[in-house]
């Protein structure tokens, strides 16, 4: 069974900070794009933040912040916002898809129309390693919006899923994650 659920303790906010550090790592000796932002795993230790986990078991598959109604700078009406989403290394992209079925059904219970999220793409998005992602993310459902600069100043593709409630998928994905707060300006880049 997999849960997706607030990280509330200092043993869970670390081991989500440990995942980023192990996927940066990754990503770093594989040559692919990591974020500018010096130490991403701060959002994740703080405990003003409300960061989400995927997990198998017990063990913590992929880590997320999800916001309500960011100023994002592009897209417009209100929305879910998926940040900082840090994967397990060398695991299959139905991690991608879980946390895809969770947020478009998880914004529909909040009345959300829409999941938003910003992937990592330096270069335009029709050359590799993007191109690919973009593929894989847009069969799972997911629009590009575009790219342009990100949250965090790094270029980006611009993705958006429509919500949507899917009954049922509980018995595959239990959620236990409060109600995102709104951004807020002062809480540092996130």
């Amino acid at each position: 069974m997999y849960e997706v659920r607030t990280l509330h303790t200092d043993a869970e906010r670390e081991e989500a900070a440990t995942l980023v550090q192990d996927r940066q790592r990754w990503l770093t000796m594989r040559g692919l794009f990591v974020p500018a932002q010096a130490d991403i795993t701060v959002l994740f230790r703080d405990s003003q933040m409300r960061p989400a986990g995927l997990y198998e078991d017990g063990k913590l598959l992929a880590c997320m912040i999800p916001e309500r109604d960011p100023d994002l700078g592009w897209g417009e009406g209100p929305c879910l916002f998926l940040g900082c989403v840090h994967t397990l290394p060398d695991q299959p992209d139905d991690i991608t898809r879980l946390i895809t079925l969770w947020a478009s059904d998880f914004a529909a219970r909040l009345d959300l129309p829409l999941v938003r999220t910003e992937a990592m793409a330096r270069q335009v998005l029709e050359a590799e390693p993007v191109t690919a992602l973009l593929c894989r993310l847009t069969d799972m459902g997911w629009d590009v919006r575009g790219s342009g600069t990100g949250r965090e100043g790094d270029r980006v593709a611009r993705l958006e899923l429509a919500a949507e409630r899917r009954s049922g998928l509980s018995a595959l994905i239990g959620c236990r994650v409060h109600e995102p707060q709104a951004s807020s300006d002062d809480r540092g880049s996130a």
